[in-house]
């Protein structure tokens, strides 16, 4: 939850500019992710948390994550919106790889932060960002590899 704060705080302090991209580290990853809850504000609900046992949402089978240095950061199979996206933040260490996307007009972003050491990742789907009646949609996952390759 720590690191949850932490990446919120940043994607509200940080202005997006290419000192956003740090890959420092190689991954190729295949992982199997399980939902495990998500935090919902909108309209009907104000930071609401719901468990897989109160919401219906599928896991991911396949998330792959490819870093190479210097600037490659590429996501596929979290959404289709990240699977066409050009990644504005892409960050990739020894402990996290964290992404953040923006459409065209920046009225919609997502992001998401991967914890290498517990295997935790951290979905942010943020729309409507331009009114007064901003959403967010927080899931949260546990992940195991699929392949062993790091």
């Amino acid at each position: 939850m720590k690191y949850f704060i932490l990446i919120i705080t940043l994607f509200f302090t940080s202005n997006v500019y290419a000192k956003n991209i740090n890959i420092s580290f190689k991954t190729d990853l295949d992982l199997n992710c399980k939902f495990e809850k998500v935090i919902v504000k909108n309209a009907e609900h104000n930071f609401v948390s719901f468990t897989n046992d109160q919401i219906k949402r599928e896991n991911i089978e396949s998330l792959k994550i490819t870093a190479k240095n210097p600037d490659i950061l590429v996501i596929k199979n979290l959404s289709k919106f990240i699977n066409k996206i050009n990644l504005e933040v892409k960050i990739s260490n020894k402990d996290i790889i964290l992404i953040q996307a923006f459409d065209q007009e920046r009225n919609y972003s997502e992001s998401a932060v991967y914890t290498r050491s517990t295997g935790e990742l951290i979905h942010e789907i943020t729309s409507k960002i331009n009114s007064d009646e901003k959403e967010k949609d927080i899931s949260f996952y546990s992940c195991k590899k699929n392949n062993q390759d790091t």
